[in-house]
């Protein structure tokens, strides 16, 4: 009964995660830890495995869609691995009540982030390196020609992707929230693409925190098990869904699901004070 409720939410997580772009994470380690009451290091291991899952299962999509920016997203891996590295080793020494709280405030801050945003803001800028290593690219639209966009501010994004790593080895997050915002905020990347290169990169991400956690022993089968195949399920239909959405209503799903979760997980962090 245990593996089935893991594997009914899990398919609920892997839809909104491949949706947004930010990886089933963010919605499985709450209801594992919230709901479910499993330990939250258990639940960071199991969710980067289901990472993995989120983003094979939707990265094929979304590349057969052309919404992937590939160069892009090569580059930024340099700087989500690295921090993947870095936020393992921070981990073995922060105590499980401050993961809920680091991951409360994480989410509050993604949530305002996105709130002060309306819609695509695209540049007409193509950053030096983004020319030397033509990122610039197009995407299809529903109805017309495909839309070209530039990309700004390459070396803040790279950045960004470092912190990002070290959030994803952290809190189990694939920190695909973190990857969609430096990608639309700071290298103005339209919505969709950022999602769609989010979801490609965040398994990478996800594959070097969760090889640590494995050697130290935290993942187990009958929790990442169930839990991975749901994701996958889930991501194929949220990799279906998002092409005909607009982005403004991924904007609007986003923010309301980055706020209510916020306030469980600051409610859980305080119960155990």
């Amino acid at each position: 009964m245990f593996e089935l409720l893991l594997f009914v939410t899990s398919i609920g997580a892997g839809f909104l995660g491949s949706l947004l772009g930010i990886g089933g994470g963010l919605i499985i380690v709450p209801i594992l830890t919230l709901v479910l009451h499993v330990d939250i290091r258990y639940a960071i291991a199991a969710s980067l495995i289901s990472i993995v899952a989120t983003s094979s299962g939707a990265a094929a999509s979304f590349l057969k869609d052309h919404l992937t920016n590939l160069r892009v997203a090569v580059l930024l891996e340099i700087g989500t691995v690295f921090g993947a590295i870095t936020g393992f080793i921070i981990s073995k020494s922060i105590s499980s009540i401050y993961l809920y709280f680091a991951f409360s405030f994480f989410l509050i801050f993604s949530a305002v982030m996105m709130l002060k945003k309306k819609g695509d803001n695209l540049t007409m800028n193509d950053h030096p390196w983004s020319q030397r290593l033509r990122l610039a690219s197009s995407y299809p639209t529903p109805s017309g020609p495909p839309l070209e966009y530039k990309v700004a501010n390459v070396p803040l994004g790279l950045f960004l992707m470092y912190f990002a790593g070290i959030m994803s080895a952290l809190l189990g997050i694939g920190s695909g929230i973190l990857k969609v915002l430096a990608m639309d905020g700071a290298m103005k990347l339209p919505m969709k693409v950022s999602s769609a290169t989010s979801n490609f990169m965040i398994g990478v991400t996800a594959t070097a925190s969760a090889g640590a956690y494995l050697v130290e022993g935290d993942i187990h089968p009958q929790i990442a098990a169930p839990v991975a195949v749901g994701i996958i399920l889930g991501s194929f239909i949220g990799a279906k869904a998002m092409v005909a959405m607009k982005p403004q209503l991924i904007r609007k799903i986003f923010v309301v699901l980055l706020t209510v979760v916020s306030i469980q997980m600051i409610m859980k962090g305080v119960s155990l004070l």
